[in-house]
């Protein structure tokens, strides 16, 4: 539990200093290299633990952690950039403050619909990740192949995050959005029609996937950059909500996944289809509020 809440330090103080040290495009640019890192560190850190596991025991996995804490904490004390305001004078509580921070965004509706797609994105993300090791098992991968299998999604997810690095300059970060959007429901789409047609292969599974890892490549550096800087002078409690929604949520989607049988991939499918289409009415929504909002001055 100390570890989490230390880890969500990291996330929300990381994203705000996107908003803070970058500009324009380069931020989105910047969110979809942390993206790249992102997608790279979990498959990576999978692999690592469970050779550790195997060759020194479990306990070699926290002696791990314990070293890259330290690089961590030495790293963050002495590299990252001081750029914190001047402080002024305290007028109100700190906790009123932040009520008053949280208050502000509550009343935002393109913040929340940033946040809904975000979180449903990612819950449709952690589904994938506790079924596809069910729906795997019941094709016959035992645990040494699962992860293999798994793991081309997040590698999807890193190329998704290299094209957003040169769309978002090209042709904007909505049309990035929808694209990234496409993709996804398309890789849920085929995967789950090749359920329906029987085909019950673990490439059946994984492999119409990789337009999901893509697509979500594509849609969630723009979408934490809207997060943060709607209200730049909110960023912080922006990526404190948006980091929590994700969380939240993504529990909600490996919860979920355990309310239904899984002997092949069509209830898996449908449950990331009903979670992804909530992101794309949320994406909807946004967008064509965008799009009606009268230009400034």
């Amino acid at each position: 539990m100390l570890q989490g809440a230390g880890c969500a330090a990291g996330m929300v103080v990381g994203r705000a200093m996107v908003q803070d040290l970058f500009d324009g495009p380069e931020r989105t640019r910047v969110m979809a290299y942390i993206g790249m890192a992102m997608g790279l560190v979990p498959p990576l850190a999978t692999i690592i633990g469970g050779q550790l596991h195997v060759r020194l025991g479990w306990q070699a996995n926290f002696v791990l952690l314990t070293g890259l804490s330290l690089v961590l904490f030495i790293a963050a004390w002495r590299g990252l950039p001081d750029h914190t305001a001047p402080a002024e004078p305290q007028q109100t509580h700190w906790l009123r403050d932040m009520a008053s921070s949280y208050a502000q965004l509550a009343r935002a509706p393109g913040f929340l619909l940033y946040v809904a797609l975000l979180s449903m994105t990612t819950a449709t993300f952690y589904a994938f990740l506790a079924g596809a090791p069910i729906v795997l098992g019941s094709y016959g991968v035992g645990p040494a192949g699962i992860g293999y299998y798994i793991m081309l999604v997040p590698l999807a997810y890193i190329v998704g995050n290299y094209l957003t690095t040169h769309l978002v300059h090209r042709i904007g970060e909505r049309t990035v959005m929808r694209l990234g959007q496409g993709s996804s429901l398309l890789g849920i789409g085929l995967m789950l029609a090749l359920a329906l047609a029987g085909v019950d292969t673990p490439l059946a599974l994984s492999l119409p996937l990789l337009l999901l890892g893509m697509g979500h490549g594509l849609l969630v550096p723009p979408t934490l950059i809207g997060t943060v800087g709607l209200l730049p002078a909110l960023a912080g409690a922006a990526a404190a909500v948006a980091g929590l929604m994700q969380q939240l949520m993504g529990a909600v989607g490996g919860f979920v996944v355990g309310l239904v049988p899984h002997d092949g991939a069509v209830n898996l499918g449908w449950l990331m289809l009903a979670l992804s289409a909530c992101a794309a009415v949320a994406m909807a929504l946004l967008q064509r509020g965008q799009a009606t909002r009268p230009a400034a001055g």
